[in-house]
């Protein structure tokens, strides 16, 4: 990372705004050194690919920062149709419109000396722009303090504002205006996929409706304001402006309440009351606070930009990287943007990123903008704890115990097993369509444990992780077992159009396979028995719960006999071109180049398979990845840098990585296939994290796939798992020094990659060599231990 900005806001000197005190700015804001920046020289033109995203947890929008006329599009976490038998979808909610009957014209080119940006390092987006000679200039930010979008307005000249402000509704509910406050609302009876039939399950109407509501409060300072008939508001000779918006809907996590709480009117009447009484720096000093608190947790520089590169626009910049011009701030800059989507998409008490985040403009989205669980809700979680936002993981833990109850229902009637599957396309109201996916669950339920190896919070684990993977090891318990033959003759799959037949899992030699399973998305192989993915994702399962048991102490007899059943299941195996098998039955084509590798769980994100543990497993899957490719979808390619960097093969793992941002990425930064999709975004976090750090083996493996690319650099705040924070400084490619702080206490493994001396203070800690490049020494909670290599 480069101290830029300074010499950025000397090169865009001409695009004048005001700033507090009525000194002109730049058209970036107040931007510091430091500070992580977005920015272009234009409007945005195309929602996905250049308009910016906004958002608290619960709200998001996308910002276009037209001249003329600004549009917000925006939703809420929790607009969504469908009920307990279909996901049904993620909807869009609605649009801000506002027009300020300015015109560019070619002698006033607002254009000439635009500059549109959000700062990462402070969650703002700001605008400027000079138009027949005044100067223009917008605030915007999401604030999940006081539960609102904020967007300011202010100019050099009394009196510049006229216009009109509209709010748009994509489900037709009821707009009215009265003073300066616009309310739309309505609810989602009768809506379905526009009739498409997406799964067996489809109807004319859900039986789940749910109540929603927006409202917009505008506030102005000079001129005056007039509601008009039409569901808009006309603002006349304003000095500036601040509009405030909120929405939400009735939705509660409850299915005991029917899955509806309270209409949202008063709650976000509330929230505009209690804004509108904090003038725009209040608002905005807490609101930074609040997200600073989050952020400002993590720092990395991984190299040098040439500063004529760092000086451009953001799209700019994108277009040389493809070029091959290096630009280590620009994949830094990537990896905060992830970070800053997280913030924006999940945060406590609210529901967990969808496909897309909370950024989503359609009412028949693609893939229904579901919780999908055969790798992408899974991959939008990866990177949260090593990243250091941590709390941003709970959403996903609450929706996951929600619809335990659902999931266990219809597990009884498909299968007459205890516990619970789902199918790959999922809904928050438990709605679960599409395929069955049996390790789909299983998969999840990792995500959940990782939570407690990084916090140790037992609360959380005994309430939430625990119950989930103690149920999901009941399901695999029955379903291993022979079913009576009478089962099929009392149900009938109308997925597979046939009866379900039962058939023995347990080989001669008592190896146990998981049965009727699929790798996602292989669609060309049918169904059947000890398919990798399956058998991957219940060992991990089976061994995680053993941990999770000892570390609650419960459930003895229960945990010995998962323990037996996980020593007894099938493993990965090797197969005829060197390859790692993705089936049991060894038929894998070295050209097939499928977007999944679900056979790769047993390296990452699981633990089966390491070049430390399982050598010639870990070739294998060298040789089976070297055959899938480099290329692909994008959270298939960020997958692939994970992999990779599991392997130890920083070189290869950057190779992927730099092809990401070169192939994969927007203008805006959002990752695309073909619409946004955040995973992309947010694997590509984890990835760069697992370059740097590893952790799953019980060991702090500092730099364990370091690429040449970045032969130095720093990372301050990353977490490893059984409660630590690590900073890590290298130099020449090598571990420079290293400081971990110790959260909760307990012993530190350590695998540096050179020899080591650590200190507490100015105490030498007696480490002792627990294995071959390994050290371990005990620790104490809040105490911090530097690590530096020991000079020849």
């Amino acid at each position: 990372m480069r101290a830029f900005m300074l010499s950025l806001a000397v090169l865009v000197t001409s695009q004048f705004a005001l700033a507090e005190d009525g000194a002109p700015v730049n058209a970036h804001g107040d931007a510091k050194p430091g500070d992580r920046l977005l920015w272009y020289n234009r409007p945005a033109g195309n929602w996905g690919k250049e308009a910016l995203p906004i958002g608290n947890g619960r709200m998001g929008g996308m910002v276009f920062g037209g001249t003329e006329k600004e549009h917000i599009q925006f939703n809420v976490d929790s607009l969504w149709i469908g009920d307990e038998k279909d996901v049904g979808a993620y909807q869009a909610f609605g649009d801000l419109y506002i027009e300020f009957g300015q015109t560019e014209t070619e002698s006033s080119p607002a254009s000439s000396k635009y500059g549109r940006s959000l700062n990462l390092k402070e969650g703002v987006h700001r605008i400027s722009y000079h138009l027949d000679g005044v100067n223009y200039r917008r605030e915007y930010f999401a604030s999940c303090p006081a539960g609102v979008m904020v967007f300011h307005f202010t100019a050099d000249r009394n009196g510049a504002y006229t216009g009109t402000i509209q709010l748009t509704d994509t489900h037709e509910g009821t707009i009215t205006t009265q003073g300066n406050r616009i309310t739309s609302s309505g609810s989602t009876p009768g809506r379905t996929l526009n009739g498409i039939k997406q799964s067996y399950w489809i109807r004319g109407n859900y039986d789940i409706s749910l109540d929603y509501e927006a409202q917009v409060l505008v506030l102005n300072d000079g001129g005056t304001l007039k509601a008009g008939p039409d569901g808009t508001i006309s603002f006349k000779n304003c000095d500036g402006l601040t509009v405030l918006l909120a929405a939400d809907t009735d939705y509660l996590n409850q299915r005991d309440r029917k899955w509806k709480g309270e209409h949202p009117h008063k709650r976000l009447s509330s929230q505009l009351a209690a804004a509108s009484k904090k003038s725009f720096k209040e608002l905005r000093k807490e609101h930074i606070k609040d997200y600073q608190s989050l952020f400002n947790r993590f720092t990395l520089d991984i190299g040098t930009t040439p500063e004529t590169t760092l000086q451009l626009p953001t799209d700019e910049r994108l277009a040389r990287y493809k070029q091959k011009e290096p630009d280590p701030d620009l994949e830094e800059l990537i990896f905060q943007y992830s970070r800053y989507l997280m913030i924006g998409c999940s945060r406590p008490g609210t529901l967990p990123a969808n496909l897309q985040g909370i950024w989503n403009k359609s009412n028949s989205p693609i893939w229904e903008c579901d919780l999908h669980s055969n790798i992408n809700l899974q991959m939008n979680y990866w990177f949260v704890h090593p990243a250091n936002l941590s709390e941003c993981f709970l959403p996903l833990a609450e929706w996951v115990n929600s619809i335990r109850e659902v999931r266990k229902e219809e597990t009884r009637r498909a299968y007459r097993t205890r516990g619970w599957v789902v199918r790959s396309k999922n809904g928050i109201f438990a709605g679960s369509t599409w395929r069955r996916s049996h390790g789909d669950a299983a998969w999840i339920a990792q995500n959940l444990w990782s939570h407690y190896l990084f916090t140790l919070d037992e609360g959380y684990l005994r309430t939430r992780a625990y119950p989930v993977m103690k149920e999901l090891c009941e399901f695999w318990e029955d379903y291993l077992k022979e079913i009576p033959r009478d089962f099929a003759a009392d149900y009938f799959d109308p997925e597979r159009s046939r009866f379900w037949k039962a058939h023995l899992k347990e080989l001669p030699d008592g190896t146990l396979i998981c049965p009727d399973g699929w790798s996602p998305e292989q669609k060309h192989i049918p169904r059947e028995d000890g398919v990798s993915y399956d058998q991957q994702l219940v060992w991990d399962l089976f061994g995680n719960f053993v941990e999770a048991s000892q570390a609650l102490d419960e459930d003895a007899e229960f945990r010995k006999k998962i323990l037996s059943m996980k020593n007894r299941l099938l493993g990965p195996k090797i197969g005829k071109w060197g390859q790692l098998q993705e089936w049991i039955v060894d038929r894998d084509d070295p050209k097939d180049q499928h977007r999944h590798l679900s056979h790769m769980i047993a390296v990452f994100p699981g633990r089966q398979i390491s070049p430390l543990t399982t050598p010639k497993l870990a070739q294998a899957v060298r040789v089976s990845m070297n055959a899938r490719g480099d290329g692909s979808a994008g959270w298939s390619r960020v997958w692939k840098i994970n992999i990779w960097a599991r392997l130890h093969d920083g070189n290869h793992a950057y190779k992927v990585l730099s092809g990401m941002i070169t192939n994969n990425y927007y203008d805006n930064l959002f990752s695309g296939h073909p619409a946004i999709l955040v995973d992309g975004n947010f694997g590509y976090a984890s990835g760069v994290c697992e370059m740097l750090l590893q952790s799953h083996r019980g060991e702090i493996h500092l730099l364990p796939a370091l690429p040449e690319a970045w032969p130095a650099g720093e990372v301050k705040g990353m977490l490893a798992r059984g409660g630590f924070e690590v900073d890590i400084q290298w130099k020449a490619g090598k571990l420079s020094q290293a400081a971990i702080h110790s959260e909760k206490g307990g012993i530190c493994r350590l695998r540096a990659g050179i020899p080591v001396k650590v200190k507490c203070g100015f105490s030498k800690v007696k480490a002792e060599e627990t294995g071959k490049g390994v050290i371990s020494f005990p620790t104490k909670a809040g105490r911090e231990y530097r690590v530096s290599g020991i000079v020849p």
